[in-house]
């Protein structure tokens, strides 16, 4: 028999005391927890599905291309704790904090100034027990209140607080008793300038010295951890602390905690230590609210979301703009735009006001799904209300009139971006040069577009590669290929470094050029990328054989990012087509990307149906895959193998007002062929065929090719 697998650090903690009873949030909790876990059990497709030979292959392409870690892959797991079962254990929550002074308390700090100016003028890094010696002579040391006095004014400069410190400890034995609240001050100090090795190594020398540690203590620690990202030392403190004797977790410790598990993707953890913590009495506050509704947002999880709001009611908590702020954003990626919208008039209706965060939240969620009325309503409110704006809401305005469409609103609110005596919102930045550039890129609009890049460089704003990218995207899609290999050669001099997308947006203008355009465009790619060069010489000679094509092809998409390897191919496919290149290579090329998964689940086989799914391909790529599958048919009808009563192809249909779709292209491909698709009338962006149409436009075609030969 296998051994049982040791417990995890969270398991250890989970299994010290049995859970609250709680009726009516156990299920909901349960529920979540299965909800966020179904979409690493789940199985693929239906019964009745059979896998195509792409789709197997999948697995194997990671062992064909190598691939770069995800940041969860490279995440270390944490040490687990040893703990006690039979030792009891006390209840998990302090519902109070240690007392702190009112500022009336706080004795004056005027005796105390000229050593603040002295210790002010040196330098950061300097030792300060000169300057302390003489201000406190031997046998005169510090009164508690002043040291405190000082910690707190050396604050903003931890070496200072450091060297204070190591000044206190240095006494004489019993001339300053050093109590937890001195380590305390100078933990927050290490906090704030994110100094966690430094905050670590005092907490374990308070450790060593008998100084115990207090709830304040543990919690700092675990937020420093935090806002370094340390993330598994977060956890491992707070393990230490609630293994410590008479130390509770309190609800600053539980938010913190809260975030670190989320952080994690601990999602399971976060659940049941929230339902611990409330078992115990704590009434979770708006920060904790706002770290479980982005924790759903992140998993995609609408139900946890409802679970978030209706907690909130429970507790009765009302939710403030860091809530709504998050919840927005959390909606904004489990594509539900219409609960977005009700939650906005939700929040303006409690007399919340908007930020600038709210509304670029809203406005992400708005362009994602198209909805320009929405976008034009979202937009007058704020011209209305005078809502606040900074760059990134500015920005992402921008964007979203280039999802929808709205030029004259993009305009309109980029020359008051340019406007001296505009003050109600910010200059143009780069990212704002390149919105108002995406916008005209996708209208086709070569001439705006280019005089839009120029003012920005005259405007001393140096373009991004991303301004480069789409430039140069824009002159391909209208034929200016001459002007794009010169946007291409000003910003190799200016010390533009291109990454894969501007490569694959270069591939791409090679596909869309002529035949004597097409080495000029060569000459400038092979500055950038030698082997994609050489890929596509290969490709064009029909002496190369397919190993030598495969192992070429292999290298470059090994030093390709995991993103950009599909357009890639599908570029390749593109540039086979259109450039007359030996008949074969499309087919070629397609196929060893099928056999490194990157043209893996394009079909679809059931009992009565067999589908393609072309949206995620150019056209060139389409043309060849839906070739490749009617080939396939062929062969199963001369094998006399079953075939299914319907086909179809989906291609998509873009709702964005500037989409070049390819479900045209595709119809023009199927005309010409006069293979028996027609649209589907129920479904936009597909095509249908029953098995009676295609099995007689393939035994026609296979007499046509029979006569011919």
């Amino acid at each position: 028999m296998a051994p049982l697998p040791a417990p995890t650090a969270a398991s250890a903690f989970l299994f010290l005391s049995p859970p609250r009873r709680r009726s009516h949030l156990k299920p909901k909790l349960k529920a979540t927890a299965t909800i966020l876990c179904s979409s690493a059990t789940a199985g693929p497709g239906s019964p009745t599905s059979t896998p195509s030979l792409s789709d197997q292959l999948e697995p194997l392409s990671r062992t064909l291309l190598h691939d770069k870690p995800t940041p969860a892959d490279d995440r270390p797991t944490p040490e687990p704790t040893w703990v006690n079962p039979s030792r009891p254990k006390p209840t998990v929550l302090s519902l109070r904090r240690h007392r702190r002074r009112s500022p009336s308390a706080h004795p004056s700090s005027a005796p105390l100034q000229p050593l603040i100016r002295a210790i002010r003028a040196l330098p950061e890094d300097a030792d300060l027990a000169a300057t302390l010696d003489t201000f406190f002579p031997a046998g005169s040391p510090p009164s508690p209140s002043d040291a405190l006095l000082l910690l707190n004014y050396l604050h903003p400069s931890w070496r200072k607080s450091l060297s204070l410190l190591r000044w206190l400890r240095a006494l004489p034995d019993g001339a300053f008793p050093l109590d937890t609240i001195f380590f305390n001050v100078a933990l927050k100090s290490l906090r704030a300038a994110r100094q966690w090795p430094h905050a670590e190594r005092l907490a374990l020398d308070m450790l060593d010295a008998g100084v115990p540690l207090d709830n304040i203590t543990y919690s700092t620690l675990i937020t420093a951890a935090r806002r370094c990202r340390q993330f598994t030392k977060a956890v491992e403190w707070f393990e230490r602390m609630y293994a410590s004797d008479g130390v509770l977790p309190d609800e600053v410790t539980y938010s913190a905690v809260l975030d670190v598990y989320a952080q994690l993707g601990m999602k399971e953890e976060v659940l049941a230590l929230f339902d611990r913590a409330r078992g115990s009495g704590w009434k979770p506050d708006h920060v904790a609210f706002a770290i479980l509704a982005k924790m759903f947002g992140e998993a995609g999880d609408y139900e946890g979301i409802q679970f978030v709001l209706k907690e909130m009611r429970e507790v009765g908590v009302k939710p403030n703009i860091f809530v709504y702020n998050a919840l927005l954003e959390a909606l904004g990626k489990t594509s539900k735009p219409g609960l977005a919208r009700n939650l906005f008039e939700e929040m303006t209706a409690e007399g919340v006001e908007p930020n600038a965060r709210t509304l670029t939240a809203l406005a992400k969620i708005y362009g994602r799904a198209r909805w320009g009325r929405d976008a034009l309503q979202l937009w007058e409110q704020m011209r209305e209300k005078k809502l606040p704006a900074d760059n990134i809401l500015c920005n992402t305005l921008l964007s979203m009139c280039a999802d929808v469409g709205l030029v004259a609103e993009a305009e309109q609110l980029f020359n008051e971006m340019k406007d001296p005596e505009c003050h109600d919102v910010p200059k143009p930045d780069k990212w704002s040069y390149t919105a108002l550039i995406n916008i005209y890129g996708s209208n086709g609009d070569a001439d705006r577009a280019l005089q839009l890049f120029a003012e920005m460089l005259e405007s001393g704003i140096e373009p991004n590669i991303m301004s480069y990218t789409i430039v140069i995207q824009c002159l391909g899609k209208v034929q200016r290929i001459q002007h794009a290999v010169e946007v291409l050669k000003t910003g190799l001099e200016r010390g533009l470094k291109p990454d894969d997308r501007l490569c694959g947006c270069l591939l791409s203008v090679v596909a869309l050029s002529s035949r004597q355009e097409m080495d000029m465009v060569l000459a400038s790619l092979e500055e950038v990328n030698k082997n994609l060069v050489k890929l596509i010489r290969m490709l064009g000679d029909a002496q190369v054989s397919v190993d030598n094509l495969k192992a070429e092809l292999k290298g470059v998409l090994n030093a390709a990012g995991p993103e950009v390897r599909r357009p890639y191919c599908n570029c390749l496919i593109d540039i086979c087509q259109n450039h007359g290149f030996p008949p074969h290579r499309p087919r070629e090329v397609f196929h060893l990307a099928q056999t490194y998964g990157l043209y893996s689940k394009l079909h679809s086989r059931k009992d009565e149906e067999w589908s393609l799914d072309l949206r995620s391909l150019s056209v060139g790529a389409a043309k060849t895959a839906f070739d490749d599958w009617m080939k396939t048919v062929s062969e199963r009808l001369v094998q006399q193998k079953a075939l299914p009563e319907s086909f179809s192809v989906y291609t998509g249909s873009s709702t964005h007002k500037f989409a070049q779709g390819l479900a045209s292209a595709f119809a023009a491909h199927l005309e010409q062929m006069a293979v028996p698709f027609h649209p589907s009338e129920s479904h936009v962006g597909s095509f249908i065929s029953s098995r009676d149409d295609l099995v007689s436009w393939l035994q026609m075609s296979s007499l046509s090719a029979i006569v011919a030969g």
